[in-house]
């Protein structure tokens, strides 16, 4: 009898210590391709935040943080962003963080004027540090575990290149007959399909070769503004994917200031998405999603 209890014992802490390993984070993926995620801040103040793959720090808005009280800045320094240098950002050293069970205390916040549409903030990967971080856009659930699923062998692996909290992997795009690769930024926080750096679209003469459909303005989290042209790309191959006329955006003109490629929010919820926890691998599988409408960005 006595063995039995022990036994039981011993199921139920290790059953514990399982389901403790998994948590899983509901999330809302907005009509601009954004994952938006309720968070509080300091117990006490709840912001809906971005999950935000390129980023590498917190971040509120400069109007999010008319509402918040808990936050307390101790000094503002100069920051760079995408869009150019020269922008200045509140700093608050020490903050409590928490999404769902997980709570991160001694948090860095950071001021800038813009987020997702429909969102106070940013958040990235850096939190999830060492964990499996899996992106369901068909359930929309994100789930951060210890272990790869066990439904890994449907997913197809692609390399990353990890650098500085940033994830690359590489793709061919098809110009005029011809397939040209490509690094491409993983970045959840640009609702659009996929965005060029400027040595590419000029070295390829994208302007020139592509179908040209709109030009627009584009404004990153400073408020820099960017000009930015909107064509139609024949074919863009992700590991053995082939998706076509996909809606592809460079910057006409503006030579060396948008120096990476990116691929964003409306491409990326077309696949169910799982991050190893080296930042070594990330695994692809088609959703329901694959066949939707792109948005007009």
């Amino acid at each position: 009898m006595k063995i039995l209890k022990i036994a039981v014992v011993l199921f139920c802490f290790f059953a514990d210590k399982a389901n403790a390993q998994i948590v899983q984070i509901p999330f809302e993926l907005t009509s601009y391709n954004n994952i938006a995620i309720k968070t509080v801040v300091n117990r006490q103040d709840t912001v809906k935040l971005m999950f935000h793959l390129a980023a590498s720090s917190v971040t509120l808005t400069e109007e999010a943080l008319q509402k918040v009280n808990s936050i307390k800045f101790e000094r503002t320094d100069s920051v760079s962003s995408w869009g150019g240098n020269g922008n200045t950002s509140r700093f608050s050293k020490s903050n409590e963080l928490q999404i769902e069970s997980l709570v991160w205390k001694n948090t860095p916040i950071w001021e800038n004027k813009n987020s997702g549409q429909n969102t106070a903030g940013k958040f990235g990967l850096d939190l999830f540090k060492d964990k499996i971080v899996a992106i369901d856009f068909e359930k929309k659930i994100i789930t951060v575990s210890e272990e790869l699923p066990k439904t890994i062998n449907k997913y197809r692996k692609l390399n990353i290149d990890y650098k500085n909290d940033m994830m690359f992997v590489a793709a061919n795009c098809e110009v005029e007959g011809m397939n040209i690769s490509n690094k491409f930024l993983i970045h959840s926080g640009y609702a659009g399909s996929v965005l060029f750096d400027d040595q590419f679209s000029n070295t390829n003469k994208l302007s020139e070769k592509l179908k040209i459909t709109s030009e627009k303005q584009l404004k990153d989290s400073y408020g820099n503004v960017l000009k930015t042209k909107k064509a139609i790309l024949p074919k863009f191959t992700l590991s053995s994917f082939h998706l076509k006329d996909i809606p592809v955006g460079f910057f006409d003109g503006a030579i060396g200031r948008q120096k990476m490629s990116v691929i964003g929010g409306d491409m990326l919820k077309r696949f169910n998405i799982i991050i190893d926890a080296k930042r070594e691998f990330i695994y692809l599988k088609p959703n329901k999603l694959r066949d939707e409408k792109y948005l007009d960005v």
